[in-house]
């Protein structure tokens, strides 16, 4: 039997293809399990390139697996909840609700997060499965011809870069969208703009000296502060050391935090095993106090894209993407797999704060940041 294709895509972007027929502590909320989803796959995607600058939204990765959960059976769904730490019962009550608190206009710091179902024209998907990604994720639904590559990737883009202010382009390439089998394209996007709750001047912005992950030297923007700041030192059970400082943004819900090695010659692989929602709140209830301190914080713009193919796959999510395994009996009644899962973040610092588009965590070869808020890892 033939199969085709889907795409799945978070600014997450996710591809379905036609595939042939195959056989004593509170526990952690929805927002913490699927940060820690996305904080794994962040942890993948470092180990396999460690000089690389790495910006990944695990609220993004969290997003467009659960829009494909309904649509899931079987194995498939098994790996898709266990990835998740879902229970089976299904979490999408919380997951709306989550939605709602992160894009509340009562937030001073604007979330923007936007999810979107691109079908083939004639392609059918069940009225649940619609329903579902409707109501539990706010997603549109639209049609597209897929014959035409070049405009169906257009069409795709253009609805992207409107939902992220225009900061992420050409998400979809044509050669990603097979005209004979690509029946749905699955896109979250996420944006947020947070302003520092204490700026810095930009006159104290000057070259400095910044030395990177591979011991070499360079010359950047570093903005300078002098302010009291939420900082401590933690420990890896292993027991390596590193500093933690905390940014609130000025709306007081978000925060971004950095955590350096508190030895130079220590690498930041270090404490990668050791990052999780649980280590991250830890931080602030365990070994953080106010102290006032003068910070230098490098000035700067990253942007990155990763295929999340192999991530999940050495997570155990491995169905979706096997055309002789994958379920979506829910989604609908053609067979199809997920051929393509990307994300493309990108984020930007400066003196006023902080711009991201699906953008969480970013090793700058010596630095890690992390955007928080509440208990969910938005970037």
């Amino acid at each position: 039997m033939s199969r085709v294709c889907v795409l799945c895509m978070s600014v997450l972007l996710a591809v379905f293809m036609l595939c042939g027929a195959g056989p004593e502590t509170a526990p952690p909320s929805y927002g913490e399990r699927g940060s820690d989803l996305g904080l794994q796959v962040f942890q993948q995607v470092v180990k396999a390139k460690p000089q690389d600058n790495v910006v990944i939204s695990p609220h993004g990765v969290a997003s467009i697996l659960g829009m494909l959960l309904p649509g899931a059976h079987g194995p498939t769904k098994r790996q898709l909840i266990g990835g998740l730490h879902y229970r089976n019962k299904g979490p999408y009550k919380m997951l709306r609700k989550l939605h709602k608190v992160l894009t509340s206009k009562t937030n001073a710091d604007l979330v923007t997060i936007a999810n979107a179902l691109f079908a083939r024209e004639g392609f059918s998907m069940h009225d649940a499965f619609l329903e579902a990604s409707r109501d539990n994720f706010m997603a549109d639904s639209r049609t597209l011809d897929y014959g035409n590559p070049q405009q169906a990737a257009d069409t795709i883009n253009e609805w992207v870069s409107n939902k992220t202010k225009g900061h992420i382009q050409n998400l979809v390439q044509p050669d990603m969208l097979d005209p004979a089998l690509t029946r749905l394209v699955a896109v979250n996007s996420i944006y947020f703009k947070g302003l520092w709750k204490s700026r810095f001047q930009a006159q104290s912005t000057k070259m400095r000296s910044f030395t990177a992950g591979d011991g070499k030297s360079y010359k950047v923007p570093m903005m300078s502060q002098l302010s009291v700041y939420n900082m401590g030192v933690a420990s890896t059970p292993d027991g390596v050391k590193y500093k933690v400082i905390e940014l609130p943004y000025h709306g007081n819900t978000m925060s971004m935090f950095i955590a350096l090695p508190s030895e130079e010659a220590t690498a930041l692989a270090a404490i990668m095993p050791h990052l999780s929602t649980t280590t991250v709140s830890s931080w602030s209830t365990g070994v953080m106090r106010q102290g006032k301190i003068r910070l230098l914080l490098p000035k700067f713009t990253a942007e990155a894209e990763v295929d999340l193919q192999g991530p999940l796959s050495a997570l155990g999510i491995t169905d979706i993407f096997n055309e002789g395994k994958a379920d979506f009996r829910h989604l609908s009644s053609e067979p199809v797999h997920v051929s393509k899962a990307l994300q493309k973040a990108k984020i930007e610092v400066n003196e006023d704060g902080t711009k991201a588009t699906a953008a969480t965590n970013l090793l700058c070869p010596n630095f890690l940041y992390s955007i928080r808020a509440g208990k969910v890892q938005l970037y």
